[in-house]
């Protein structure tokens, strides 16, 4: 699967426990992204274009109203990496 180098860090935080929160408007449309570890620090590439990229292809879902996390079709795409600094 051809996944680009911002899509590949989204997925990497979220394989180690990290989350996506969605910022809605009044009429339940997405308009804001925020990526937050498992530590708490914020991903600057996860971007609202990199979360309908991730979304469409089924690699993150939420259920019942949480966060989203990455799915199992995610976690067999994302690289092993020692780091997220590659």
């Amino acid at each position: 699967m051809n996944i680009s180098k911002a899509e590949q860090r989204t997925l990497h935080v979220l394989a180690r426990g990290g989350a996506i929160i969605v910022e809605k408007d009044n009429r339940a449309k997405i308009i804001g992204v925020n990526c937050v570890s498992r530590e708490g620090w914020s991903l600057e590439d996860c971007t609202l274009e990199v979360f309908r990229k991730l979304r469409r292809r089924k690699l993150i879902a939420s259920s019942g109203g949480a966060p989203y996390r990455v799915t199992l079709l995610g976690r067999v795409a994302v690289r092993p990496q020692l780091d997220n600094r590659a």
